[in-house]
């Protein structure tokens, strides 16, 4: 049982890694390695905007198809991170320019649940900025 346990940390990627793998390849609009690091089974939940919850990498994959069509610059800044056993909490910043021309940015918090080199979970409470006029 200790061997499969050494075995399996010296195969799987932290926490962290596999969070920031797949940001890396979100502002890589890598939309294939995006999709490889979620769970088959991957839930996305938005307490704050629950119509927003979806599952599964169909869901990513329809998810961020749609960000990418729309937003073709987007981008995301890690603007602090924590690790906390398997669970990455993260200040982001998501920006960029909408097709009609309008400027596309949110901040937020995220918590990730990473199991086996995939996010299992996700809680997002993002929200678009306030422009002041």
């Amino acid at each position: 049982m200790l061997e499969e346990q050494i075995q399996s940390a010296q195969t799987h990627s932290s926490p962290k890694l596999v969070f920031e793998r797949m940001i890396q390849a979100l502002n890589r609009h890598d939309l294939d390695a995006m999709v490889a690091c979620f769970a088959p089974d991957f839930r996305s939940e938005q307490p704050v905007h629950p119509e927003r919850n979806f599952t599964g990498q169909a869901g990513v994959r329809k998810n961020w198809s749609f960000f990418f069509t729309t937003v073709p610059d987007v981008q995301v800044e890690i603007l602090n991170e924590v690790v906390e056993g398997d669970t990455v909490w993260a200040e982001v910043h998501y920006h960029g320019t909408q097709t009609d021309g309008k400027k596309f940015n949110v901040w937020g918090v995220t918590l990730q649940g990473m199991q086996a080199d995939q996010m299992i979970w996700a809680r997002l409470y993002i929200e678009p900025v306030q422009t002041l006029q």
